[in-house]
């Protein structure tokens, strides 16, 4: 592998995501309940198994979201796994306005997190361990229940949504 030049300061930040964006990943959508019984939900993409035994996954949320302390302080959440036909699903959960979950189809999962319809694979997570990660709080929890589909993923690579291709 060739040596790279050194980054210049103002533009490493930049570079890094372009550099992290050649990793492509799986979208999802993590949902939970508020205290007052208001489904909520964001799209991430840093999502990952940890362990089988325990049943271990782990995410990561941007300080900066308002939502982060309701994240923390829940029980339960639920990772929803789009799938390919899901694009406007993630764009949805991506956007800061209006309901989200208006004319959505969802189920009720543990703690009352929406199980969304149509995604490869559903989690139930029971939210167990936190870690301040710089800029973001990384979740590692318990997976209690899941379900999956035999569908195709949407997956994100060099910023922009991608297919599959068999």
């Amino acid at each position: 592998m060739s040596q790279l030049p050194p980054v210049a300061t103002e533009d490493f930040a930049r570079n890094f995501r372009n550099a992290l964006g050649m990793f492509a990943t799986g979208i999802t959508v993590v949902t939970m309940r508020t205290p007052a019984g208001e489904p909520i939900g964001l799209t991430v993409n840093s999502f990952n198994s940890v362990s089988l035994d325990p049943p271990l996954i782990v995410w990561s949320l941007s300080n900066d979201l308002p939502s982060r302390a309701l994240f923390e302080a829940c029980e339960y959440y639920a990772i929803n796994v789009l799938a390919a036909d899901q694009e406007a699903v993630s764009q949805r959960f991506a956007s800061r306005l209006g309901d989200r979950f208006a004319g959505l189809g969802f189920d009720h999962g543990m703690g009352g997190a929406p199980l969304l319809h149509g995604c490869c694979a559903r989690f139930e997570c029971r939210n167990t361990t936190r870690h301040a990660g710089g800029d973001h709080t990384v979740f590692i929890s318990e997976v209690v229940r899941f379900d999956r589909t035999p569908a195709d993923p949407l997956v994100y690579f060099g910023g922009s949504y991608r297919y599959l291709v068999a």
